[in-house]
């Protein structure tokens, strides 16, 4: 129960659903990723609000490392092996064209919207999440 972090967990789900929100106000659009990241590349109209969602996803995390990670209760490494980072990107890439969305579309966007595409496409990302945290941890592997 280490990594419980209750108050963390519920200031950060507070900031998703109000920057969901926000970006739906603004834009008239959903904020699922893969949606704004196809739109980023291939729709001329909506670039600048997409490419601006996208490198605030990238600023926030870099923004945390650099002034709050020290602070943080909980340590947490991610992977620098580009042998799992970019296969996984691509693996990333085809489920969501697959599932017709991302976890962010489906699970924060679609759920919201009592859409039962989304809570079923969800409730499958979390099962095989955790399948893959078994079967990876049986191995002795920990990301």
């Amino acid at each position: 129960m280490n990594n419980f972090t209750p108050f963390s967990a519920l200031l950060g789900g507070v900031i998703i659903g109000f920057s969901v929100v926000f970006y739906f106000y603004m834009t008239g659009r959903l904020a699922g990723i893969s949606g704004i990241f196809e739109n980023a590349i291939t729709k001329a109209s909506q670039r600048l609000s997409n490419l601006a969602f996208l490198l605030g996803l990238v600023i926030g995390p870099l923004i945390y490392f650099n002034f709050i990670a020290s602070s943080a209760p909980v340590a947490f490494n991610i992977t620098h092996s580009y042998l799992l980072i970019i296969p996984g990107g691509f693996l990333v890439g085809f489920g969501t064209r697959l599932g017709g969305g991302c976890t962010s579309g489906h699970g924060i966007c679609g759920i919201g919207r009592l859409s039962k595409s989304s809570i079923i496409a969800t409730g499958i990302f979390v099962a095989i999440g955790m399948l893959t945290v078994a079967v990876l941890q049986q191995f002795g592997i920990y990301l």
